[in-house]
């Protein structure tokens, strides 16, 4: 349930019907609102139209398959989204979590983990304020607000995966500061959820696509060889004062 006190309304975009049918009874049992598409088109048109709080997606859809849906999607929404798909190599999932997906589900699945995993990700998507505080930050254009959830380039918003946001929030927050993989990771999953290797490079290469002018020079997150990333000197906070890495 939302902060508003609304069921959150969860969208499924998957063509078998047994497994939409069975994902939609356990998520109704929790308390969750259900809409399901089995056609990739007809569930991105529904997304834009219901702005559900979450999609599971499969990614062999008719019509519009789950990667051009999910490149779609983060053109111009931050919305959770978790993968379902039967495809196993380590290689898909990173090329879902480089389309933007939050999570990724192998099929064959417990239904029950499903509903686990669709939690976790609503709540680590809606308790960014309890976490990051109210700070607004500003570095040279690119400013991060968690009490908004927003960030924004030159004055235009930036659609950010939850997972670039926290990464992107956690450097920031730290200017100067070497932040190794590990630390990152534990910025991304602090349920304990399994994560494939290479998933910190994965995001700040997103991350740099969004927010750097040429992500092959980045001016804003910086590689550390060997060590990890940090974010540039130079960072102000909301409240004017510069924070510039030292202590």
């Amino acid at each position: 349930m939302s902060a508003s006190g609304k069921l959150d309304t969860i969208l499924i975009v998957e063509d078998d019907n047994n497994v939409a049918a069975l994902l939609r009874a356990y998520l109704e049992r929790d308390g969750f609102e259900v809409i399901s598409h089995c056609d990739g088109r007809k569930g991105f048109d529904e997304l834009k139209k219901s702005k559900p709080a979450l999609v599971i997606l499969d990614i062999r859809l008719p019509t519009m398959d789950g990667w051009d849906f999910c490149r779609q999607v983060r053109q111009t929404s931050s919305v959770p989204i978790i993968i379902l798909t039967a495809q196993i190599e380590e290689a898909d999932k990173i090329a879902g979590l480089r389309m933007g997906a939050d999570d990724y589900i192998v099929k064959p699945f417990s239904p029950r983990e499903v509903v686990e995993r669709v939690k976790a990700v609503l709540r680590r998507s809606s308790d960014g304020t309890r976490i990051f505080g109210a700070m607004e930050l500003e570095c040279d254009g690119l400013t991060v607000s968690a009490e908004r959830a927003e960030v924004t380039k030159d004055g235009i918003s930036v659609a950010l995966t939850l997972s670039e946001f926290r990464i992107l929030y956690a450097l920031m927050s730290s200017p100067g500061r070497v932040f190794s993989r590990n630390d990152l990771l534990d910025q991304l999953h602090d349920d304990g959820a399994e994560v494939v290797d290479r998933i910190v490079d994965v995001h700040v290469g997103n991350l740099r696509r969004k927010v750097e002018a040429d992500p092959s020079s980045p001016q804003f997150v910086l590689t550390v060889r060997g060590i990890g990333y940090k974010f540039r000197d130079g960072v102000r906070k909301r409240e004017g004062v510069i924070n510039d890495g030292t202590e």
